[in-house]
């Protein structure tokens, strides 16, 4: 593929196919993933919906499960197939499996029985493993996307991020900027629109590395007001930076200068080695210098003064050399800052008449300064407060709005979808790079049956989920928050905490007789000394009377189901296992979306991220065609 040329995308059939497979099989799990681990021992979910007990299935998970799906598709059909005992040939391979979850919609009654409980725990693994992006083959490869923007040009050596944002965060931040500035440079645009910008780490990034002039819209004041603290915090970044360098210059000076006469005497011991007694040396010896013919007793006086000279020539341009590189480091901050984000440098004159190599090197600094302040607007950040929805017009917000990148680095619930819709309708959006999370917030237009026709749901977007009338349902979207990258690394659920909410669930509707509540328990657990502080702490918070209550009573409940604590364990396992899926349902929902506009060149699903670092690591991405723009 030439530079230049957009790499193949997933054309709109296969995708829609796609979506219509992953929608039937989750249809066969829903009832696993709408489940509420909350009410797993007072709806007595465990024997509705699981055949297996708990520890076969810990069991299965832990050999065919998270760890097993984390490696490539064929080895975990292999390492089922041998689980299953069979020859990994004929009908019970684990590649004819695979097989049948492409074409046959029967398969999966070998994974659930007719009232959807789960009958085969290593199939179901399988099927999950299937039924992922990571093997889905839907997914463009972002060194592709990357290259194709490129085109000839060069990746940009930006400044590293860690040093003022947190690992995730600095991990996400390098990688989405990088992906913009490319998508802005190859649809020849210079403003950004980041929406659901937050404390502005993206945004600011954008406008300080890439030159790019960034609005940053978010609906939380603190949020806008945090973005301006950063830039208060970078500026405390600068001086420090500022003093390193001087700090650094003058050390590199003096060990230059102390290194220059040995370099000069290992030249000179070089020179009197060189041998001079073949034809072709004597031939050219009426060429050689004085400079050149050095005796073995020293310096002749013509060679010390003329070397003396180099040397002092060297050490000037290597000392301008590390101011330019030092100018250098200073302009690369400097484009990276904003314009306030750096005091007047003031610098002290010397006595002597002419400027000593500091003060040189300090007006430059001004000098570089000056020049990043009356650049043009286009390295400027603004963050502004704003609720952004389907209907929202931009231009009542930005009296500037021009052709324009829309991004967005999690986008909470319905955000994300509202940024796409956004995109599509507005001509002055050419191109959108939207990393979406938060999928338990997310409006279902099925899942409450309200007929509110005017309303822009966050799910689903796409036409055959909503003539499918299609509905995740809140737990199960809860589900799809689930990382099941990092409990395969270690990185364990929080069984205890979960323990102690199903089992208080028993006693808020055995004792007190409530079976829904508006209020939360929230973090409780973490602030709780024991299972008792627990309970009570959460009564008073559910404003319940805890004094009717005993400690004895308490701990009776806790010893009854302390036992059956691998039932929540397994049980939150499995839903984990689904989380993927569910998340490639809402992704291929929006993917789908963007497939059905007229206006879109190239759209595409693009993994950006580790999942360990940032299991939301998946951007829907889209340019729109050259004739709108």
């Amino acid at each position: 593929r030439p530079p230049g040329v957009l790499p193949p995308q997933l054309p709109p059939a296969a995708a829609a196919g796609t979506l219509r497979r992953v929608a039937r099989f989750l249809a066969r799990a829903l009832p696993l993933c709408r489940a509420h681990t909350v009410e797993l021992y007072t709806r007595g979910l465990w024997d509705r919906l699981v055949a297996p007990r708990p520890a076969a299935v810990l069991e299965a998970l832990g050999a065919a499960g998270p760890l097993a799906l984390r490696r490539p598709l064929g080895e975990a059909s292999a390492a089922a197939a041998a689980l299953w005992g069979e020859s990994g040939r004929g009908r019970g391979s684990g590649k004819y499996f695979l097989f049948l979850f492409y074409t046959d919609d029967d398969m999966f009654s070998n994974v659930f029985c007719e009232n959807s409980k789960l009958i085969n725990v290593h199939l179901f693994a399988l099927a999950a493993k299937y039924y992922s992006l990571s093997n889905l083959g839907v997914c463009t490869p972002l060194e592709d996307v990357l290259v194709a923007l490129r085109g000839d040009n060069q990746g940009t050596a930006g400044i590293k991020t860690d040093e003022f944002m947190n690992n995730k965060k600095s991990h996400e931040v390098q990688v989405m900027s990088e992906l913009v500035d490319n998508i802005a440079n190859y649809c020849g645009i210079k403003q950004v629109i980041d929406i659901g910008s937050g404390k502005g780490y993206l945004s600011s990034f954008l406008s300080m590395q890439y030159n790019l002039k960034v609005y940053g819209i978010d609906s939380s004041n603190t949020n806008t007001n945090g973005a301006h603290e950063r830039n208060r915090k970078l500026k405390k970044h600068w001086r420090a930076y500022q003093s390193r360098g001087r700090a650094n210059l003058k050390s590199q000076r003096m060990e230059k200068a102390n290194d220059r006469p040995v370099e000069s005497e290992i030249k000179c011991k070089a020179i009197n080695e060189k041998p001079l007694n073949n034809d072709s040396s004597l031939q050219n010896q009426d060429q050689v210098t004085t400079q050149d013919v050095v005796p073995s007793c020293g310096f002749t006086e013509i060679a010390t003064s003329e070397t003396s000279r180099q040397t002092e020539v060297d050490l000037v341009a290597q000392t301008q050399s590390d101011e330019n590189k030092l100018s250098e480091e200073v302009f690369a901050i400097l484009n990276i800052l904003p314009a306030d984000a750096v005091e007047v440098f003031s610098s002290s004159h010397c006595n002597c008449g002419e400027l000593c190599e500091e003060e040189k090197a300090q007006r430059k600094m001004a000098s570089l300064k000056a020049k990043a302040s009356k650049s043009s607007e286009s390295n400027l950040y603004f963050p502004l407060t704003s609720c952004i929805t389907a209907e929202t017009e931009l231009s009542d917000i930005i009296t500037d709005l021009e052709d324009c990148v829309m991004v967005g680095l999690h986008t909470c619930g319905d955000l994300a979808a509202n940024t796409l819709r956004i995109f599509t309708a507005k001509p002055e959006i050419k191109a959108v790079c939207s990393v979406g999370c938060c999928y338990h917030l997310l409006s279902e237009q099925f899942e409450n049956q309200e007929d509110c026709p005017g309303e822009a749901w966050g799910f689903p977007m796409c036409r055959y989920l909503k003539d499918m009338g299609w509905c995740c349902g809140r737990n199960a979207r809860m589900s799809a928050c689930l990382a099941l990258e990092r409990v395969a690394v270690g990185q364990m659920l929080p069984t205890e905490s979960l323990f102690y909410r199903a089992v208080l669930q028993v006693i808020i509707e055995e004792i007190y007789g409530v079976t829904k509540s508006d209020r939360h328990v929230g973090k409780t657990f973490s602030k709780s000394s024991s299972f008792i502080d627990y309970v009570r702490k959460s009564l008073k918070k559910l404003e319940l009377d805890d004094s009717k209550l005993p400690d004895s009573c308490i701990m009776d409940y806790y010893e009854k189901y302390k036992h059956r604590m691998n039932e929540l364990e397994a049980f939150n396992m499995l839903k984990v296992v689904l989380a993927p899926c569910i998340e490639v349902l809402i992704l291929l929902d929006r993917l789908c979306y963007l497939k059905e506009q007229d206006n879109i060149a190239w759209s595409g699903l693009v993994k950006l991220f580790d999942p360990v670092k940032s299991p939301r690591c998946y951007a829907v991405i889209a340019l729109k065609k050259q004739s709108c723009f």
